[in-house]
């Protein structure tokens, strides 16, 4: 019942994406953290004032604040969900949740010595050479809550098929990014990418088959992930992708770098525009001023919100497909999942 689906594949991480003081989390925009922590002389000491201390510890956490919040969204949405489903056939039934769970769940879970004796046999290394005698009921208690866990998700999946359910999605404001494909597509992609991150120049070609299996029904969105830590030339290429965004070029420029992404430098990119035709000098001079820095950096200060981490990260119409690239079925399960939404 995957309500919130987060994909653990291959993907570009940067542990140390966050820890860029610029990177202001969702938890302290909530905390009112752009105003005076403290006033020393009528003075005010802000958030800003912090990173020469503690600048990369206090990113460290917010960072690791947004990966949490994110997990913890998908726990909480699935148990949301799953308590309104059950609640709502107790009612139906016309008997108290407890005994609902009871009747068609615990009643039915069975565990013999034969699954412990198994379970004990197949994790000795994670055992520590202790007795099956001392664990036996720990090993019995752990074999019936996942049994449980396993029937609950079952059970419940089955009642969903009855109620109308809306997955869990994220709201984006797409003006003044870069697109592919019809404003009125029923379907909108917005992708979090890296330029210099191989996954991500591999996941392009997915996106490509993506946009000719279901053409005309697809709206991508680029946005800015650029893992600096890892990647040194990824936030310059950005800025570039941009710069040709602003002469109407942005693909051609984002197909060229992907095709050689081990020539990223400043004077590669400078290279690239011209070889593509672009207008030399004002390219040039997009770049060398850094007339799309800020916009880079607002889409990382939205992917640190998001608790990404890693790249690249896809929403299909807001439903988060994130942690790497993702084979093309997983990507057209959801693509299709939303058009049957939709009714296409």
């Amino acid at each position: 019942m995957p309500f919130l689906l987060l994909a653990t594949l291959v993907g570009c991480a940067d542990e140390a994406t966050s820890q860029e003081p610029v990177h202001q989390s969702s938890a302290a925009q909530s905390r009112g953290d752009d105003g005076p922590l403290a006033i020393v002389d009528g003075v005010p000491v802000t958030r800003a004032d912090l990173d020469e201390f503690v600048g990369d510890e206090l990113a460290l956490l917010e960072h690791q604040y947004g990966t949490q919040l994110y997990q913890l969204l998908e726990t909480g949405v699935t148990q949301a969900v799953r308590q309104r489903l059950l609640d709502a056939e107790a009612g139906r039934r016309g008997v108290d949740v407890g005994d609902l769970v009871v009747e068609e769940i615990e009643a039915k879970i069975t565990v013999t010595e034969a699954d412990i004796a198994a379970w004990y046999s197949a994790n000795q290394s994670r055992l520590q050479g202790r007795p099956l005698e001392m664990l036996r009921g720990p090993i019995r208690q752990f074999l019936w809550d996942e049994e449980r866990e396993s029937r609950l998700e079952e059970f419940a999946a089955g009642l969903a098929e009855g109620h109308e359910l809306e997955p869990y999605r994220v709201g984006f404001e797409h003006d003044g990014h870069p697109t592919f494909g019809p404003e009125d597509a029923p379907i909108t992609l917005v992708e979090f990418s890296d330029f210099e991150c191989p996954y991500c120049g591999g996941f392009a070609a997915t996106l490509e088959r993506a946009k000719r299996e279901y053409d005309g029904q697809i709206r991508l969105i680029y946005r800015q992930l650029p893992l600096s830590q890892i990647h040194p030339n990824a936030i310059k290429a950005g800025e570039a992708s941009l710069c040709a965004e602003e002469q109407g070029r942005f693909w051609e420029l984002h197909d060229a770098m992907f095709a050689d992404q081990a020539s990223l430098t400043v004077p590669d990119l400078k290279a690239k525009a011209g070889q593509l035709g672009l207008d030399q000098a004002a390219f040039d001079a997009c770049l060398d001023t850094g007339k799309y820095a800020a916009q880079v950096d607002e889409d990382l200060q939205l992917a640190s919100r998001l608790g990404l981490d890693g790249t690249p990260a896809l929403f299909v119409n807001g439903r988060p497909l994130v942690g790497g690239a993702v084979p093309y079925e997983m990507l057209a399960e959801l693509i299709d999942d939303e058009l049957e939404r939709l009714g296409r």
